[in-house]
């Protein structure tokens, strides 16, 4: 009787497939482990400031406060008593 003591020479099919897969694995691994890095250095070079939101005032949205600012307006002098009273009659249109 004689045995084969395995195979010689190229690999059969299982083989191949199986070295296939190991080699995607580690390539995808790889690129991932590659991409994550590049966001993370991304995101350190970021100044401070644009990381978070700026400390903006809200706009000036409400009624009261276009109101109260129409009125400092008319205190300080820059808008005559007709301008303030027409910009106040569009306001509360």
């Amino acid at each position: 009787m004689v045995f084969r003591a395995g195979r010689i020479g190229r690999p059969g099919l299982l083989g191949a497939v199986a070295r296939t897969a190991v080699v995607t694995g580690t390539a995808s691994a790889t690129a991932n482990a590659v991409n994550r890095r590049a966001q993370q250095r991304a995101a350190e070079q970021q100044p401070y400031p644009q990381q978070q939101a700026p400390d903006v005032p809200p706009p000036d949205d409400d009624l009261v406060g276009k109101l109260q600012r129409l009125g400092e307006l008319h205190a300080s002098g820059a808008l005559s008593d007709e301008e303030f009273a027409v910009a106040k009659a569009q306001l509360l249109r």
